[in-house]
């Protein structure tokens, strides 16, 4: 006699085959496992967790510092001679760094809620590692090169902190059945302590964070502080190119209480605005005068400085993202500057009854003015007319 034996019928679980699959490319039924993930796979899990946190970090730093994009773009510019908005490329590869780890890490995650082996796969694994060992290159070379920007954090913290806290207290709310559900499985009860009093110190620590928090957004009004002077550093270099008068013009508009020039004097004597050592970014020098790209804009006359443009720049590479916005009239305004002196907005500064401050260049040793630099600025400043107390600083390097 033949005994029959029932069939075994198995229940598709699309859902676990993706997980299993992306994280650990194990898509068959066989290769799935509830057995207790390896020490070696619990390892990664903590470095998966630390390029997480770190490359959340350096996210959150490149998108605080934007406002200081430019100087950062300058910076490169002087080191490699091509001017490009290296921001972009960094944004968009950290977001996407981040993006992939974060994805990993929820399906680590979720592997743990549904009792699955964590298994990940081994071109994760070097992906991983990339995005890990470039994060901690960049935040080096960042330290090294433009280590004044981390003080930036600790400010942004004024203004993000309440923000931040909220995210966290969600994030680890959200934990908390993963947890929960860790606690249930766990067969031995030291596990189980430690697991409950890690989340309970955490959990607890995030609650007690606002007492240290002191934030405009959570401060009475009337303990505010003072509002901040607000400075036109080269004027307002988002609204019209950089040093120029028109610059100078939208930041008295917008309410600056300050101006700030960048000041160089040129080959037979006159005090003008600008920033490089060359005209190469911010004029159309090369169409001018191509065999002196790379001379000091100290060394050219004010004759063939006032013939430059010095607007076209700003339009073509758009350094802020903001030419788009410009109305027509501005549009044609910003694109026919040209130099400008310090006479120029020594006046305006006078009419407007604002203060300015200077960062003057030294020429360079073979310069006729290389030693009275310093008296034909100030020479020029007394002849403006304007009030003593309105310049009220003087850099000279």
């Amino acid at each position: 006699m033949v005994k029959h034996q029932p069939l075994q019928v198995y229940e598709r679980q699309l859902c676990l085959s993706c997980l299993t699959g992306i994280y650990g490319c194990r898509w068959k039924r066989y290769q799935r496992s509830h057995d207790d993930t390896t020490k070696w796979e619990r390892l990664w899990f903590l470095v998966l967790c630390s390029t997480f946190f770190l490359i959340l970090f350096w996210l959150y730093f490149w998108w605080e510092v934007h406002n200081d994009y430019n100087e950062f773009n300058w910076f490169l510019y002087n080191r490699t001679g091509y001017w490009s908005d290296w921001s972009i490329p960094i944004l968009v590869t950290t977001a996407a760094g981040f993006s992939y780890v974060a994805f990993l890490l929820i399906l680590a995650l979720c592997h743990t809620a549904v009792g699955q082996q964590m298994n990940l796969h081994w071109l994760h694994k070097f992906a991983v590692t990339v995005v890990l060992v470039v994060t901690v290159i960049s935040m080096i070379s960042m330290e090294q090169l433009w280590g004044e920007e981390w003080d930036i954090l600790l400010l942004s913290f004024q203004a993000t902190g309440p923000f931040l806290h909220l995210g966290a207290v969600a994030a680890i709310t959200l934990l908390a059945w993963l947890v929960a559900g860790q606690f249930a499985r766990a067969e031995k009860s030291c596990f189980q302590a430690v697991l409950l009093l890690t989340y309970l110190t955490v959990l607890t620590a995030l609650y007690l964070v606002p007492l240290s928090i002191t934030s405009p957004c959570l401060m009475e009004k009337n303990n505010l502080g003072p509002k901040p002077a607000i400075i036109g550093h080269q004027g307002a270099p988002m609204l019209a190119p950089e040093n120029t008068l028109m610059s100078f013009q939208e930041a008295i508009e917008q309410k600056a209480s300050g101006l700030y020039a960048d000041v160089k004097i040129s080959h037979d004597g006159v005090p003008f605005l600008m920033h490089d050592n060359t005209l190469r970014r911010t004029t159309d020098v090369e169409k001018l005068f191509p065999e002196r790209v790379g001379q000091d804009s100290s060394m050219f006359n004010w004759t063939d400085l006032q013939a430059l443009n010095a607007g076209q720049w700003f339009l073509k590479d758009d350094p802020f993202w903001t030419a788009s916005s410009l109305s027509e009239a501005d549009w044609a305004l910003a694109g026919n500057q040209s130099v400008c002196t310090l006479s120029e907005v020594l006046q305006l500064a006078k009419n407007s009854s604002k203060s300015i401050l200077f960062n003057v260049r030294r020429p360079p040793p073979e310069h006729p003015h290389r030693e009275s630099w310093i008296n034909v600025t100030l020479h020029t400043v007394l002849q403006s007319g304007i009030q003593q107390q309105h310049v009220s600083h003087c850099d000279a390097q």
